[in-house]
Parts: structure tokens; C-alpha cells; sequence
């Protein structure tokens, strides 16, 4: 799977490019701020219709325009595709696929899979179950784009119910409308709480092998799922559960003014040799633990829909030490990569490997190799 080419119009700091890109490495070289992220947003953009950096698609117009404008040639063995992506301060986005437009994330499928690695996945192991979760939901998203939408209406019906909790505080009649909510979200969790359950038994089974390798066999990886749901092998079984847990919990619901069960409480437990990554694992051990992750997600998805995705290094080349770097440059013959480095001295990694080599600076490319 390759991104032949893309055209930014008034995205973020580049105002017009035109860029045709290697199939194996592409590498970009500048000063922090120059607009090397951006370029990987942008990517990353076709794949799953938003950003990976900001919720707001009125941050990524550059700031002195109205509207903004993404274009990208998509191609593998079995199709290609022209993706577009149309951004406006003041109406809806506007994603077209071969030039038709798509009513719904339903319709959503660029058959563009993308896996991003930056520093800022470290947050996935050291901060709260939300990087988790946005980790499980993004891949998942990416593999199944109906999930995608399922999580939107979650949270829709999620936040309409916790209006109605606190509501409720003053007016105890609207109590009664909380059973329709309740049989939506229970369906709806359900779907979510399987599909995340399916997801990490499938990653493990890269990551146990993947971790291994990278750590000489010194390191065992668990990972477990944890949910306030209780898991079942019948799904119908999952909902009558999730809905009794609801009316149980209901009393302290009014109380908070918001929902206590549901995967929007979910995780994922992470150890290493029997202990905690989050509160025990050293610096070295979460890094290693993220890489294991992204690596087991490339691999996911080549078993999932047979192509490799693309991956996105975005300045985190350097900051592995020699074993790590070659473990991941052995991929680059079989996978479309874009790196970000801000120095040229990074890129010797890469030997003889097919390459292209680009400076930016200003949201101005220029193609050296």
C-alpha cells in the first residue's frame, strides 16, 4: 500500500504543494516547526478522515484562510484510489473518495491503513486510561470504520444521558425517559467492549513475539483488557448485564451527574515480568513497550486485510538506540515509511535502502535524493 502523492491547499503552514512520494522511505529533514508533522497529519488524514493531532478540524486551515484542501493518490495491488478532503471554517468537512462524496463515517474506507509513532505515544503507557483507549479505538477504527461511527453515537447518547442525570436533580419525572437511553447505550457499549476485546486478543499475539525480539528474550509481555462490564461469550448475556449494572449504579449516577459504567471507563494493563508497566517500568521499558505496540499494529493489520500500512516515524528515528533501528529498517523493504528527522546525520541508518530525501522549512519542500 502506497501514497503516490498528495496536494496540500492552506493546510496548517503550507499553502500550496504538489509532493510525489518514494514507495519504500521518504525522509524529512528540518527544524522543529517547519511543517514536517504537518505533512504526516496530513497522511494520516486520508486514512481516517481526521486528524491524529487536534479534535477541532478548524485548526488544521492555516489560520489566515477559510477553507483548506487535502488531495491524495492512494494505490496497492488491487486498487487505487483518489482520496480528497475539504475543510471550511463554517460548514461540515466534505471527504470524497474517487470523487463521490461519503454521507457517513459508515462509507468511510480510503483502504489507506496508517500507523503512527510518536513521542508523544508515550502517554499511551504513563498517563490516564484515555490515551488507552484512543489507542484501541484509532486502530480499531482503521480495520473496522462502522467502529468509528459506533463510538460517536456512544458518546452522543453517553453525553445526552448525563444531561438528563443532572436534569433529573430538579425535575425527578424525567427519570422515566432513562430506560429509552439506557437500551441504546447498552447496545451500542456492548459492540464497542467486544470489538475491543477482539482487538487486543488479536495484538497480543503479535506483541508477545515482537517484545521478545526486542528485549533478547529478557522481557514477558501480559497485557489484560479491563472493563466494569463483565466479558461473556454470549453477547445477549453482555447487555442484560451492562443494563442491570446501570439501574444498580443509578443512585450514584444522579449524584455525580454522570455515567459510571461503560467502555468510556475501559483499559488496558500493561506488565512486564509481573509487574505494572505504568507505575514499576523504567523509562527505557515503556519506550521499548510503545514500539512493541505500534509494531504488533503493523503486523495486525497485514494479517486483517493482507497489505502493509503505511507507518509514520514522526521524530523518533534518533531517539532509538542502534539494535531498535535496525530491527525497524528491516521493514522498509516491504513497507511505505515516512520519517521525520531535524538533523541529516539520522538518516545513515539507512544505508542503501530506496529512499527519498526532502528538507523542509517554512511548509517549503525541497527534494535533495
Amino acid at each position: 500500500m502506497n501514497v503516490e502523492n498528495i496536494r496540500l491547499i492552506n493546510f496548517r503552514n503550507y499553502h500550496s504543494i504538489n509532493v510525489n512520494f518514494n514507495k519504500n522511505i521518504n525522509v524529512f529533514i528540518g527544524k522543529n516547526a517547519q511543517g514536517k508533522t504537518n505533512l504526516l497529519e496530513a497522511i494520516y488524514m486520508c486514512s481516517a478522515g481526521k486528524s491524529f493531532r487536534s479534535n477541532r478540524d478548524k485548526d488544521i486551515i492555516n489560520f489566515e484562510k477559510k477553507e483548506a484542501y487535502i488531495g491524495a493518490n492512494i494505490k496497492n495491488e488491487r486498487f487505487e484510489k483518489f482520496v480528497e478532503i475539504k475543510l471550511d471554517r463554517e460548514k461540515p468537512k466534505i471527504i470524497r473518495i474517487n470523487r463521490s462524496e461519503i454521507k457517513s463515517f459508515k462509507e468511510l474506507n480510503t483502504g489507506l491503513s496508517v500507523v503512527v509513532f510518536s513521542p508523544d505515544d508515550l502517554k499511551l503507557i504513563k498517563d490516564g486510561p484515555i490515551e488507552r483507549r484512543t489507542f484501541m479505538d484509532q486502530c480499531i477504527s482503521q480495520l473496522k470504520p462502522v467502529y468509528n461511527y459506533n463510538i460517536n453515537r456512544y458518546n452522543k447518547i453517553l453525553f445526552q444521558r448525563n444531561n438528563l442525570l443532572k436534569s433529573s436533580r430538579q425535575n425527578k419525572d424525567l427519570l422515566s425517559l432513562l430506560d429509552v437511553f439506557d437500551m441504546q447505550i447498552t447496545k451500542i457499549g456492548t459492540s464497542i467492549i467486544i470489538e475491543r476485546q477482539k482487538f487486543l486478543d488479536e495484538l497480543y499475539k503479535s506483541c508477545k513475539t515482537i517484545h521478545h525480539n526486542l528485549t533478547m528474550n529478557k522481557e514477558n509481555l501480559s497485557l489484560s483488557y479491563y472493563s466494569n462490564v463483565p466479558m461473556s461469550n454470549n453477547r445477549d448475556e453482555i447487555e442484560k448485564v451492562y443494563f442491570n449494572l446501570l439501574k444498580k449504579n443509578i443512585k450514584r449516577d444522579i449524584e455525580y451527574g454522570t455515567t459510571e459504567i461503560g467502555p468510556h471507563r475501559d483499559d488496558i494493563i500493561f506488565n512486564i515480568n509481573g509487574k505494572e508497566v505504568k507505575i514499576y517500568g523504567s523509562q527505557g521499558q515503556q519506550r521499548t513497550l510503545v514500539l512493541t505496540l505500534k509494531l504488533s499494529e503493523v503486523d495486525l493489520i497485514k494479517n486483517q486485510i493482507g497489505t502493509y500500512p503505511v507507518v509514520l516515524l514522526d521524530d523518533v528515528f534518533s531517539e532509538l538506540d542502534e539494535e531498535r533501528r535496525k530491527y525497524l529498517t528491516r521493514l522498509f523493504n516491504e513497507i511505505q515509511v515516512f520519517i521525520t528527522v531535524t538533523d541529516a546525520v539520522d538518516i545513515r541508518s539507512f544505508g542503501n535502502y530506496n529512499k527519498s530525501i526532502f528538507f523542509i522549512e517554512n511548509g517549503k519542500l525541497e527534494k535533495r535524493c
